[in-house]
């Protein structure tokens, strides 16, 4: 058995004793088991899935993100990520919560960009102000 941690920026999401973990690099899909070699791969937005103890599967919905297996311990660290047991219910789901992201994303994007605006109006107001003096 490994123990499989999958971390996101908020919280520690999973932590589960598995059999089997498969998920994607850039240069493919790869399985890791028990005695598997330690083992680092880059991941890309895609599925993770492992099996549990009782042979069960379940899928992550992941971001972008690092797959560090060293021993027993799988760590997978991502940005985003959603559990599911059902592939079309995961589907669904993923494409709500990235979507929201997303748009929230956007939006503190647009709030900073006005605030880089308005700083650099601001830097040149006191430049003219320096040189009306």
């Amino acid at each position: 058995m490994m123990n499989l941690k999958i971390l996101i920026p908020s919280q520690t999401m999973l932590d589960e004793k598995v059999s089997k973990v498969i998920a994607e690099a850039e240069n493919g899909q790869f399985c890791l088991l028990p005695r598997h070699i330690d083992f680092t791969a880059a991941l890309v937005p895609g599925l993770l899935s492992f099996e549990d103890a009782g042979g069960a599967e379940t899928f992550v919905a992941v971001d972008e993100g690092i797959l560090v297996k060293c021993g027993s311990e799988v760590l997978v660290s991502t940005r985003k990520a959603v559990l599911g047991a059902d592939l079309g219910m995961l589907a669904e789901t993923v494409k709500k919560q990235f979507q929201s992201l997303d748009e929230m994303e956007k939006k503190s994007r647009s709030a900073l960009a006005k605030i880089e605006v308005d700083f650099a109006r601001r830097f040149l107001e006191l430049g003219e102000y320096g040189q009306a003096g």
